[in-house]
């Protein structure tokens, strides 16, 4: 009897410091960012066999509520390849979009879709989680800003709870186009000019609800901000990101993040890096960048400091916090992946 509580309790201590040493163990290779949102980086997390998976720009990612790891590429062998965590290619699909830029999730009384922008066909697509397209939405001429298809060329979408479509058409005309869930036109707003309330590269949008009320972020990227809009189109916030020419922006939790596609203006190739911003949209870690620095309110202009990435384009932030980037023109390399620290 003795001898079976000796051998329990010196299994629960041996539990025990294992359990402190894993709680307590300095991750394994360099760590990257600032302040606590630090990361090490995996460059082969995503890296397939090229001869039969490749591709060109990873432009996009998500996770869906199966955990896996869905990137949108522009190589029409196979638009779209579903990882798990690990970097195990789960399934592969998709030889319809040469422009494939933009991969939103969307959930509808919980069945989930994808929607995916063509930059090449001028198109807008939302699909089933295996591909099939089950909506199609074309230029929109009923507005009155387009008289060709190839005036609109759409970057990006965002879904709202009753189903209403946001487009960003920012390598077109700048404009934000509101349809309802059946593709009814119901707004525009945004689009090229001067003034805050008109947009330049209007590269990315998303629903934010981080203060309660939700509102649209967008991307203005060669003005290196976000800018928030109320559902409706109205002007409220321009977030101000000197030196960041940043993508979409992708919130998980109470933090933003995006890829920074280049630094400190879009005249510099391969100069991105990743950034990180608070609730309260202040920069707290860079990613291959400058540290932030704030001279009162006002955030210092940022730039790349560390060669980590050429050109990312998109993150995606998993359930455990984790970051993947997908890069655009950096020699069709797969998705890296930052653990948390």
């Amino acid at each position: 009897m003795k001898r079976r509580k000796f051998i329990q309790s010196s299994a629960l201590v041996a539990a025990s410091f294992y359990i402190s040493r894993d709680l307590f163990a300095h991750p394994k290779g360099p760590v990257y960012g600032h302040q606590d949102m630090r990361y090490t980086l995996d460059t082969r997390w995503g890296t397939l066999d090229s001869s039969r998976h490749p591709v060109k720009d990873c432009h996009e990612m998500v996770q869906d509520k199966k955990g896996r790891i869905i990137l949108l590429t522009n190589e029409t062998k196979n638009n779209i390849l579903v990882y798990n965590k690990s970097g195990k290619l789960l399934e592969y699909w998709g030889h319809e979009f040469p422009g494939a830029h933009g991969l939103t999730l969307a959930n509808e009384n919980g069945t989930e879709y994808l929607f995916i922008t063509d930059t090449e066909k001028h198109q807008v697509y939302k699909t089933t989680m295996d591909g099939k397209i089950i909506m199609t939405i074309d230029y929109p001429a009923e507005t009155g800003h387009y008289t060709k298809k190839e005036e609109f060329v759409p970057t990006e979408t965002t879904i709202a709870d009753n189903g209403d479509i946001y487009i960003a058409d920012g390598y077109g005309a700048q404009y934000i186009i509101h349809y309802d869930r059946n593709g009814k036109l119901l707004n525009t707003f945004g689009g090229r000019g001067q003034g805050d309330a008109h947009l330049d590269n209007a590269h990315g949008i998303c629903i934010d609800r981080r203060q309660g009320a939700p509102s649209l972020l967008v991307t203005d990227r060669t003005r290196n901000c976000f800018k928030r809009f109320s559902m409706s189109g109205q002007l409220q916030e321009v977030i101000s990101l000197p030196g960041a020419c940043v993508c979409r922006p992708v919130i998980k939790g109470d933090h933003l993040y995006a890829a920074v596609l280049r630094s400190p203006d879009m005249n510099v190739s391969g100069s991105g890096f990743v950034t990180i911003l608070d609730k309260n949209n202040k920069v707290v870690s860079n990613i291959g960048g400058t540290a932030p620095v704030y001279n009162g309110s006002e955030l210092q202009p940022m730039q790349q400091a560390e060669k980590l990435f050429v050109h990312p384009h998109d993150v995606c932030v998993d359930n455990d916090e984790n970051i993947y980037v997908a890069q655009w023109a950096a020699g069709k390399v797969y998705p890296y992946k930052l653990r948390r620290v």
